[in-house]
């Protein structure tokens, strides 16, 4: 039986297994797909298990993204563009890291019926995920995206990539139309930004790359206060397609039972 994973620290959350044993199952592919929590230095040995064929495929969470890359032969043209890696596999003999995020994020948005064209976009955080988080935006054709982190450094070093980037304070609000979490903050459910929502007066749209739990503080304030919600489960769910598909040549179905699979979580 072949084996997948996904890896990161923290992973409990994760409902990767979940979906891709679903499709395993539904497609009739003798594969297992495990998650497992992994410190920084056991990267190297678990990715040495692809090149060894006792993995078959990695995805890549929080906060490995970039980390993974060193140890990779080849990367995609989009994981070049974004320096982040969320999915993993050996092909003719290397080990490749693609990025199924970009697409995942601009398919979530599109199937919101959401349409960002000359548009202003905030992200908190600067996380591994927000490089992908601005391709796609700019993809969507948005004019201008600010970005808020608590430590500048983090922000420098994403402006190598994406000089068009316009820094914004911690906790400060402009008149953007949509307002992402790229952060890990919400993954608890006690957890909270500490950003005060109160002072958005006019509706905008709030959304959180976490799906899970699937409304976090950030989404229950912003909906409290009037404004449009998404968490990230569709975001979740189109990358993790995107991903079967490159490991399995099969684009599986994202349907009702999926879904209804999810909402127990």
């Amino acid at each position: 039986m072949k084996k997948y994973l996904v890896i990161g620290n923290p992973i409990e959350h994760s409902l990767s297994p979940k979906i891709h044993n679903y499709w395993l199952k539904k497609n009739n592919i003798n594969a297992e797909y495990l998650k497992l929590s992994i410190g920084p230095e056991e990267v190297k040995n678990v990715i040495n298990d692809v090149k060894k064929d006792k993995i078959f495929g990695i995805n890549v969470t929080v906060p490995y993204k970039q980390s993974v890359i060193t140890h990779l032969d080849e990367l995609s043209l989009i994981a070049k563009e974004t320096s982040s890696v969320n999915t993993i596999y050996k092909k003719n003999g290397k080990i490749f890291g693609d990025n199924t995020d970009v697409l995942g994020f601009e398919l979530a948005i599109k199937n919101f019926k959401l349409s960002l064209d000359n548009k202003k976009a905030l992200i908190i955080g600067a996380g591994g995920v927000v490089p992908s988080i601005i391709v796609a935006l700019k993809k969507l054709g948005v004019k201008k995206i600010y970005l808020s982190n608590r430590t500048k450094s983090k922000i420098d070093k994403i402006k190598l990539n994406f000089s068009f980037i316009e820094e914004l304070n911690w906790g400060n609000f402009n008149d953007s139309d949509i307002i992402i979490n790229a952060t890990s903050v919400g993954l608890n459910e006690k957890d909270n930004l500490n950003i005060d929502i109160n002072k958005i007066s006019s509706t905008k749209f709030f959304y959180d790359v976490i799906y899970n739990p699937p409304k976090t503080n950030f989404l229950k304030k912003a909906e409290k206060n009037g404004h449009k919600i998404l968490n990230g489960r569709t975001m979740f769910l189109y990358q993790a397609q995107k991903a079967f598909e490159i490991w399995h040549n099969i684009l599986p179905e994202i349907n009702n039972e999926l879904f209804e699979l999810l909402e127990h979580d």
